[in-house]
């Protein structure tokens, strides 16, 4: 299935792209979640009215993920969470934990950006994560301090 990007979407094209993908990724999230039109003349024809204004709008979500990135960016976070002797917790500190400790200081993060690079977390201390506010562009770099409960 062919289709026209309305918006850049990582690891398949940016704006205004027209790709091949497989028909249900298609029909089922791109289309449905206004991130595509099936490529047809009709809708190139109306895609390329909009253009000015699909790239204002894209334009103005990546600088409001710029400003986002600015305040986040280095803050440190702490999450309590029960662990033993040796610094093993029970279970693990996962995307919605991190969230939850961004939320209570007044920051919201969407579950899709925050990017645990080496899975969930299991032991105290600090650890990297990565938050991805606008695909692969915007990253803001934060530290959360695991303390035990």
């Amino acid at each position: 299935m062919e289709i026209i990007l309305l918006e850049k979407i990582a690891k398949l094209g940016d704006l205004g792209a027209k790709v091949r993908v497989k028909r249900g990724f298609g029909r089922n999230y791109l289309i449905p979640q206004g991130k595509a039109l099936p490529a047809t003349t009709k809708n190139i024809e109306y895609f390329e009215v909009r253009r000015a204004e699909l790239e204002k709008e894209a334009n103005v979500r990546l600088e409001q993920a710029r400003s986002r990135a600015a305040t986040l960016e280095g803050l440190v976070f702490s999450v309590a969470a029960r662990a033993g002797d040796e610094g093993k917790l029970f279970g693990s500190v996962g995307a919605h934990e991190i969230i939850h400790a961004l939320k209570t200081a007044g920051h919201t993060v969407a579950k899709t950006e925050v990017r645990l690079t080496e899975g969930p977390i299991r032991l105290l201390g600090e650890h990297q994560v990565l938050l991805h506010l606008h695909g692969e562009e915007v990253v803001a770099n934060i530290r959360v301090l695991i303390v035990s409960a």
